[in-house]
């Protein structure tokens, strides 16, 4: 049967002497990181030779029986391998001018985390507690249950001092999908309004940013206070990292929420395809436009429609779906101004909500393109 690879993100209670070794081993996974990135550099510098992952990681276990460099065995061999091949995979996509040339990680980064492969089943959740190679069994809060074979862990620590665990975990296709009778549904996205179906019904935004505007700036103005480099200052930082954790928790739960229930409740999921880009160089709506996150809506909606054996249909950019009348399709410049919410149509006089409307014709236009291509 077809699978499919899933990621469960949830946070670990490390004690004292756990912290203590999982921050070891990002201290290790990022000295290897380094160090390697150096070698590569130099070894083409010298004799214009590209260093593989293959080679590195033979170079890695001559780099642990160094006796100043031996404390490297105590770490988990499986992070430190996947440390070479994030490398080798930035190299990849430095060379397929997918990004920049690899730079070097700094400890002083307030996020870090660490990749390790479950081999011999080393990872597995034990009454609460989750069993992580070279850590032990860590206290975990598992807000939600799965099934499915966990192919690796990534344990990782956050800005605010917290810790996570990130499972992916092997799934079959058919325990997903759900029954959804064949409904198809429009969606227009929108700042005020989230987004408008072609049903008619609307979802509010949360504005998380907005909301925690207030605090958000209290406290960054208490950190511009305070000493470089006192406890005080640290102390100011992890409060700053605490909002804008919990302004990104509020929308991630929020966007994972309403993708999910389109997913299961439809077989057909239609929206328009956006330049967001090209959006944010409006300065005017640019912080606005990234507090509603549509690309991260857009990206949830795309898996978790075909995990659930559906589809998400885009139509173009430039179709003007807010200025055709879904009944007749007459076109209507004078709602080119965004400030027209409700039109009535200059030829059939149908009386159009403004979003609703367009999600109406971002579903039909979406149709329409599908069964010509097909």
């Amino acid at each position: 049967m077809e699978t499919y690879t899933l990621g469960y993100k949830f946070r670990i209670y490390p004690n004292r002497t756990q912290e203590n070794l999982i921050n070891r081993t990002l201290g290790c996974v990022r000295f290897v990181f380094n160090h390697f990135l150096a070698v590569r550099r130099d070894e083409w510098k010298a004799n214009h030779n590209s260093l593989t992952y293959v080679k590195t990681s033979k170079l890695l276990t001559d780099l642990k029986k160094r006796e100043e460099t031996a404390w490297l065995s105590k770490a988990d061999s499986m992070a430190l391998q996947e440390s070479l091949r994030n490398l080798d995979r930035a190299f990849q996509n430095f060379f397929a001018k997918r990004a920049r040339y690899p730079r070097f990680k700094s400890k002083h980064s307030h996020s870090q985390s660490y990749r390790t492969r479950n081999q011999t089943n080393g990872i597995r959740i034990i009454d609460k507690r989750i069993k992580l190679p070279k850590i032990g069994l860590v206290r975990i809060k598992q807000s939600r249950d799965f099934d499915g074979r966990i192919l690796s862990a990534t344990v990782s620590r956050a800005a605010s001092g917290k810790y996570y665990v990130s499972l992916c975990v092997e799934a079959e296709k058919g325990s997903l999908s759900c029954p959804n009778d064949g409904k198809q549904i429009g969606i227009d996205v929108g700042l005020k309004v989230f987004y408008s179906d072609s049903n008619g019904d609307t979802v509010e935004n949360p504005h998380p940013l907005k909301k925690l505007q207030r605090k958000l700036r209290r406290e960054q103005r208490r950190l511009s206070r305070k000493m470089s480099r006192s406890v005080n200052r640290e102390r100011a930082r992890v409060r700053v990292a605490r909002v804008h954790e919990r302004i990104a928790n509020i929308r991630r739960d929020f966007l994972h929420k309403i993708s999910t229930r389109l997913a299961r409740e439809n077989q057909t999921v239609a929206v328009e395809h956006l330049n967001i880009k090209g959006m944010l160089r409006h300065h005017k709506l640019a912080k606005s436009i990234s507090d509603v996150s549509w690309s991260e809506f857009f990206r949830q909606l795309s898996y978790k429609t075909e995990r659930h054996g559906g589809e998400l249909l885009q139509v173009d950019t430039f179709y003007p779906s807010s200025q055709t009348c879904s009944v007749c399709g007459c076109q209507n410049p004078l709602t080119k101004d965004l400030s027209v919410r409700e039109w009535d149509c200059p030829a059939c006089g149908t009386h159009h909500d403004r979003d609703v409307n367009a999600a109406k014709n971002i579903l039909r236009k979406a149709l329409e393109d599908k069964s010509k291509v097909a």
